[in-house]
């Protein structure tokens, strides 16, 4: 597995973000859900090394988020729902940029590769900041995938997006679920129906489900997902 989370807490004060949570996630797409404040950027703040744990452990492609920090950064891309952009540089020059950071061999052909890959094309020759948020959204993924991770973990990525954009954006990131780790955080339930092999629901820092898609309706009556969203999450 590409991640093993075990008994991973996270306090503040006298709160408990997350509590004592365990999962693991291997190739594909899992959704990670909950109402705001559930605990979810949390968990992947510390998955990320942004956030060091309160308790617990985990690993991110082998290695240990405590002990081996640099290691599980290079192994992951992150796109943060703030979606952090020079928007003064052009995309590709921003793209170059970030293969410096990593010291990409090759970063020329690495840079055309992801360019084809997330259909920026056309746009590659403007400034960031002249994009439209759906093509914004798509610097930000190709920025995450530069280095060719195993392990991507998408905060909130089609927030704001108009349904073209969504579907676009939607088929980039079952593409990517077929050979990576994918860990998606969403709001939107028909995006989690639409991309997602498996699915976790965490609720005030405890994860009340973990499961694959059917095997949740199974459980629920056949319920929608938002439906049995509504129902773990308002107990």
């Amino acid at each position: 597995m590409s991640i093993q989370v075990a008994a991973l807490t996270k306090i503040y004060g006298q709160q408990k973000a997350v509590n004592a949570i365990s999962f693991e996630a291997g190739t594909g797409v899992l959704g990670f859900l909950g109402p705001n404040g559930a605990g979810k950027s949390t968990t992947m703040k510390m998955l990320t090394c942004y956030l060091p744990p309160s308790e617990g452990t985990a690993t991110v492609a082998g290695f240990d988020i405590g002990t081996h920090p640099l290691d599980v950064k290079r192994s992951i891309g992150y796109l943060p729902e703030s979606n952090p952009l020079y928007t003064d540089m052009y995309v590709k020059e921003a793209l170059g940029f970030v293969a410096d950071i990593h010291q990409i061999h090759e970063p020329e052909k690495r840079i055309a590769e992801v360019i084809e890959q997330t259909g920026l094309g056309p746009e590659q020759h403007k400034k960031i900041g002249q994009l439209s948020k759906g093509y914004r959204q798509r610097v930000g993924l190709a920025q995450a995938i530069l280095h060719d991770p195993q392990v991507l973990i998408l905060d909130e990525p089609t927030s704001g997006l108009d349904p073209n954009q969504l579907v676009g954006i939607r088929h980039l990131i079952s593409d990517l679920g077929k050979t990576k780790t994918v860990i998606l955080s969403t709001h939107i339930m028909q995006e989690v129906e639409a991309v997602c092999n498996n699915v976790i629901i965490i609720n005030k820092g405890n994860i009340v489900a973990n499961d694959t898609l059917a095997g949740l309706r199974s459980k629920n009556d056949n319920a929608s997902l938002e439906s049995i969203f509504i129902k773990l999450t308002n107990a």
